[in-house]
């Protein structure tokens, strides 16, 4: 006899929207997911069950006698399980631990209150705030960590898309933003056509990002058959801006334009300059900053105040605070 203990129940919910949409990639996209996650859990459904539960006719997936059984009773499972999670979803318990993975310098630059907020309302409870790196994913998913904050490269060879976060990971974006160039006010750069040749003659500090020393800037560029002079590489933007600031050597950093405001703190001397790319190629290079956290705490009380608390305060620094580097 089969078990709910073997089932993923995870898998439930890309059953429910296969069966709405009737498309692998229709589900896929109502999940945020890749149609091959959304095929890999269809697999898995159909070991469970011990039976096929689709078959591809004309218009697309046709469920099966068994599919169609389920879908009421899933119908009804998903309002049981709605109104379960529900139950005292405004109650935070006494000594709860806040666990968050964020990506620095958002953390120091907009919510750096954050802490102390939690802390004053919650006095009872333990605080844990880490960077976020390439571990961090695992963290949400093996319930180390209940929240986090990353960025999510839109250029479509990227592995970093949101589109291959995992099935089971629900986010929303924070906001978006692009790349720019930093550099010091009297960089000798400055002094030149501002072109993709002299940019990329120009050595640069870069940020070794989830683990890869190479990101969506690097794959555009070998498109075009073109390759940035990287000779250092740090690990958090932090470091590459404060690299820039020095007078000692002609480096540059590339990082999102959100560090302006990071920079303008700790490092007056620099300022930010667009990519020299053309607008189709650059807009490959936006960059979706987004929250993240597992399904299994859609209803959860703690994490769903840590989203509104973030956002208020994200807001609230845009509404005091000037945003961004002057030009020249």
């Amino acid at each position: 006899m089969r078990s709910l203990t073997d089932l993923d129940l995870n898998l439930l919910v890309t059953l429910r929207h296969l069966l709405q949409e009737r498309s692998v990639g229709q589900a896929a996209q109502r999940l945020g997911v890749t149609p091959s996650t959304v095929s890999k859990a269809l697999a898995r459904l159909r070991d469970w069950f011990d039976a096929p539960l689709f078959i591809r006719g004309r218009l697309g997936l046709e469920p099966t006698e068994l599919s169609q059984s389920l879908e009421n009773e899933l119908a009804d499972w998903f309002q049981l399980s709605d109104r379960i999670a529900s139950q005292g979803s405004h109650t935070i318990p006494d000594g709860a631990a806040f666990r968050l993975v964020l990506e620095s310098p958002f953390y120091t630059s907009f919510l750096n209150e954050l802490p102390t907020v939690i802390y004053q309302r919650y006095r009872r409870s333990s605080i844990k705030v880490m960077n976020w790196d390439h571990h961090a994913l695992g963290d949400i998913i093996n319930g180390d960590a209940d929240l986090g904050f990353c960025a999510r490269e839109t250029y479509p060879r990227s592995l970093v898309r949101v589109a291959r976060l995992p099935y089971y990971i629900d986010h929303e974006v924070l906001f978006e933003d692009r790349p720019m160039v930093f550099l010091r006010r009297d960089h000798p750069l400055l002094a030149q056509k501002w072109s993709l040749n002299n940019f990329l003659a120009c050595p640069q500090v870069s940020v070794v990002w989830e683990g890869n020393d190479e990101w969506a800037l690097d794959g555009l560029l070998a498109e075009q058959g073109l390759r940035r002079h990287v000779p250092v590489r740090v690990s958090s933007f932090e470091q590459a801006l404060h690299i820039a600031a020095q007078q000692s050597h002609d480096l540059i950093a590339v990082a999102p334009s959100y560090c302006a405001h990071h920079a303008a703190k700790h490092h007056p001397n620099l300022m930010t300059m667009p990519l020299p790319l053309d607008e189709a190629l650059y807009r490959q290079l936006d960059i979706a900053f987004i929250l993240l956290w597992h399904k299994r705490n859609n209803h959860n009380s703690k994490v769903t105040w840590l989203r509104d608390e973030i956002r208020r305060l994200h807001a609230a620094y845009h509404a005091h605070h000037a945003t961004g580097l002057d030009a020249p």
